[in-house]
């Protein structure tokens, strides 16, 4: 799995653009957060909140994301922390960020469970958990995301995994996406906000 997106972010260009996910863009931070981006790839959503005066670490197990990251950031005047690890393998700092992003970040069952499950308890008191991710019903669109249905979500699942917060607002929807080559059309999505 590592070597499929080294291979895709070598590719020129920014596989998903070097604009920020739209959902992420329409929530509001309390500023200064500090805020961890999972799965962040090349960095486009990272560098948008370290614009906003946040400060911002981007996890990914790609080294050539990372450092599309870095050039990001560097070229938008900005600083983002990088770093690079399997999140099967990585252990969330406890009660450390304000805020904790994840957009079309998708794991195995297994995997996606133990990074959802540290979520809760990596947050600050009253930290945020913003995540927008494919559902079940993306695979027959074919306008972005994980061709297996196991990596794609469901509300349900979601809800258990993160049934430590107290309150969780939660939307499946279909939505125009436009976020490079890889994320375009019509999508089946899932929006989740929550506090601690």
């Amino acid at each position: 799995m590592k070597d499929f997106w080294n291979t895709r972010y070598a590719e020129a260009g920014y596989a998903y653009g070097k604009t920020a996910n739209d959902f992420l863009q329409s929530y509001t931070f309390q500023k200064p957060s500090k805020i961890l981006c999972l799965a962040e790839g090349e960095g486009r959503n990272a560098v948008y909140l370290a614009q906003r005066g946040h400060e911002v670490t981007a996890i990914d197990f790609s080294e050539v994301a990372l450092e599309k990251t870095r050039q990001l950031a560097h070229e938008n005047g900005v600083s983002v922390q990088t770093i690079c690890a399997d999140l099967n393998d990585y252990a969330l700092e406890a009660n450390h960020w304000d805020a904790i992003v994840s957009i079309f970040a998708h794991f195995p069952p297994e995997i996606r469970k133990k990074v959802h499950q540290q979520i809760f308890e990596s947050l600050k008191p009253r930290g945020a958990f913003l995540l927008e991710a494919y559902q079940k019903s993306q695979l027959q669109r074919g306008t972005g995301g994980p061709n297996a249905l196991n990596m794609l979500y469901a509300t349900e699942e979601l809800r258990a995994d993160f049934q430590a917060f107290s309150n969780i607002q939660i939307e499946s929807k279909s939505r125009q996406i436009n976020e490079g080559a890889f994320h375009n059309g019509i999508s089946d999505v899932i929006q989740l906000i929550t506090l601690k």
